[in-house]
């Protein structure tokens, strides 16, 4: 009777380590698409960020970077712990995996928090942003992503093209007599801005705050499932790491 209890424990035991194995080589392809997440996030929109006060959005990005690449890490650490039978390694490897669930869950959070703060944001500073700082030494970037932001998005001013009536750089000599940026031009071409008809500028498909807020919004939705999604499998990881400690601990040695 002895002897079958202890092959039913071993069976077990080769059970939990191949369900581990598999989990982490899923989760270790998991990490990959979170830190992708992050990195795409922080890459192809870091012109967007630009525009938006508040670090927050840029924050959960860069979050998810973080635990996508300890995710990729402590997913080779899990197969080799769980192969190798070591109770140290499964303990380090169960701290890894703790560590990084609180980051997914911070960034999910951080995400909705600001889900909830980005229409009074964008209302308190866009026009702001756009009309103070387009065009003015030290805000390149700013002006790239304004001019970015109203080709892609087809709209011109924040919330109207008369936003820019109120332009520090429109105001000044350097605007040549634009009226708008040439990048409100539904053809843009250089000196476009002096002609401000409908049939030159986007003046009828309205300002750029809702559009760059759908589209802000769309993307925490994103950060925020993944961080969150994430975080939930693990704690499946978190469980079959228990159970495997627990069953090599009861092993003889």
């Amino acid at each position: 009777m002895g002897a079958y209890e202890e092959k039913k424990e071993a069976c077990g035991t080769v059970c939990l380590k191949y369900l581990l194995f598999t989990f982490n080589f899923l989760f270790w392809l998991a990490g990959g698409g979170v830190m992708a997440v992050g990195v795409w996030t922080l890459v192809e929109k870091s012109d967007y960020i630009s525009l938006l006060s508040s670090k927050t959005y840029a924050a959960s990005a860069y979050i998810l970077v973080l635990a996508g690449a300890i995710v990729m890490v402590t997913g080779v650490l899990g197969c080799c712990a769980t192969f190798k039978e070591r109770r140290r390694l499964l303990q380090v490897y169960f701290a890894l995996l703790l560590c990084i669930f609180l980051l997914e869950i911070l960034a999910g959070v951080l995400a909705y928090i600001y889900y909830q703060q980005l229409n009074e944001e964008l209302k308190q500073n866009l026009r702001e942003t756009m009309t103070q700082k387009y065009k003015q030494s030290p805000h390149e970037q700013i002006t790239g992503a304004v001019d970015k932001l109203q080709q892609e998005f087809k709209c011109c001013g924040s919330n109207s093209s008369s936003d820019w009536a109120d332009s520090v750089w429109i105001r000044s000599a350097g605007a040549s007599g634009r009226m708008v940026p040439d990048s409100c031009c539904k053809t843009q071409t250089e000196l476009c801005g002096r002609r401000d008809h409908p049939s030159n500028i986007y003046k009828v498909e309205g300002g750029c705050i809702t559009k760059l807020e759908k589209f802000i919004l769309d993307h925490l939705k994103i950060i925020g499932a993944v961080g969150v999604g994430i975080a939930c499998v693990q704690i499946i990881g978190m469980v079959f790491t228990c159970c495997l400690y627990r069953s090599l601990k009861a092993e003889p040695y």
